[in-house]
């Protein structure tokens, strides 16, 4: 699926399936110049009333840059930019940068950069990120630039592939999170740091587990519910033969918003399963799978309903892609949503992802 890509970016991003292809624009003298991007035609349908349709299209584009200090000491970057195409002319357009950050990578010890980047809690959420449309939609989509469970603002990430040049079957990876406040208790944190571990059992099988902690802002911390925003999951994956399986399990404490409107403000404490199982065919179709659950605990109240816990995310996706080639992909990704719609926390606040059954179509062009 990916088919060109500078083996020593550290950034998680390179697993995420929907950038395929990239192309060189500059090569000399050591200095490298990747240029990727992506024009996205999608439509989500969702199964309510009014059978509503949805205009969820964007274009992106970006690039990834390296430069040669020494024979051992490299120099690199990465910028993404994002518009979407869900709003009219004279209306407001949603843009937004996805990455920005930059670093130096020591031949066989490891990398470090600074910037916005992937969080390293997604090490593991990336696993289950791999369907067509519906996937990293719970613990770790719900809020971007927020703590380390996705993307995040100010991050300082050592990562080694080698584990110091010690072992070929060992990554690390180590992140510091600065503090961020603007008086969003959603996008806002505290300094942190977050851990990750990951071993390569055979060719195609790898198990990965992180963990990260961080300070919680003082407008965070008026809920009463601690001073911590707190996270860990392990996960495992196969790719090889043809064949993708992933599955995970984490925990998350004051990180988790609790629903798609966000009325009933953090969770205290969710639990997460996830697993996907897909399959590539020759012909270039691949059908997917994957069941995604969230339960959260210690919710606040909110009208009829009293708090506690229920189910936040509980939903079946069912899809297939189909790749003409490299650069062209065309999918259709059905969301069933399993949560009880008659439940008070979902005629209440709405799940995180609301309370529909929905559709994605989607045609794409990359290079």
């Amino acid at each position: 699926m990916k088919t060109h890509y500078f083996s020593w970016v550290p950034s998680l991003v390179l697993l995420i399936p929907s950038i395929s292809f990239s192309a060189v624009i500059y090569n000399k003298d050591g200095n490298i110049v990747d240029l990727y991007g992506k024009l996205i035609a999608k439509e989500i349908y969702k199964e309510d009333t009014s059978h509503t349709r949805k205009e969820a299209g964007f274009g992106s584009i970006g690039f990834r840059g390296q430069t040669q200090i020494s024979h051992k000491l490299t120099g690199f970057g990465q910028w993404e930019y994002r518009a979407y195409t869900n709003a009219a002319e004279d209306e407001t357009q949603t843009t937004e940068t996805r990455l920005a950050f930059a670093g130096l990578k020591y031949q066989r010890i490891g990398s470090v950069d600074y910037g916005y980047n992937n969080g390293i809690l997604y090490d593991v959420g990336s696993l289950t990120d791999m369907a067509p449309s519906w996937s990293a939609m719970t613990w770790t989509g719900s809020v971007n630039r927020n703590f380390m469970n996705s993307r995040s603002e100010g991050v300082l990430t050592f990562r080694s592939s080698e584990l110091l040049g010690i072992s070929d079957r060992l990554s690390v990876g180590v992140q510091f999170q600065a503090k961020n406040e603007s008086n969003d208790i959603y996008t806002d944190n505290g300094n942190g740091i977050g851990y990750s571990l990951g071993y390569d059992v055979i060719e195609g099988m790898k198990v990965i587990a992180a963990y990260s902690n961080s300070a919680r802002t003082s407008e965070q911390r008026a809920d009463g519910k601690g001073n911590n925003a707190e996270s860990w999951a392990v996960g495992a994956k196969y790719d090889a033969n043809s064949v993708y399986l992933a599955t995970l399990y984490s925990e998350t404490s004051n990180t988790t918003r609790t629903g798609s409107t966000g009325k009933a403000g953090v969770a205290n404490k969710t639990r997460s399963i996830e697993a996907l199982a897909q399959y590539v065919f020759k012909s270039g179709f691949r059908p997917s799978i994957g069941w995604f659950h969230t339960r959260g605990y210690d919710l606040s109240p909110e009208g009829s309903f009293k708090g506690g816990e229920s189910d936040l995310a509980h939903y079946i996706e069912l899809g297939v892609s189909y790749n003409f080639n490299p650069n062209f992909r065309v999918y259709v990704d059905y969301y069933i949503n399993l949560l009880d719609e008659s439940s008070d926390y979902v005629t209440q606040v709405g799940g995180l992802n609301g309370n529909d059954n929905m559709t994605a179509l989607n045609m794409s062009y990359y290079f």
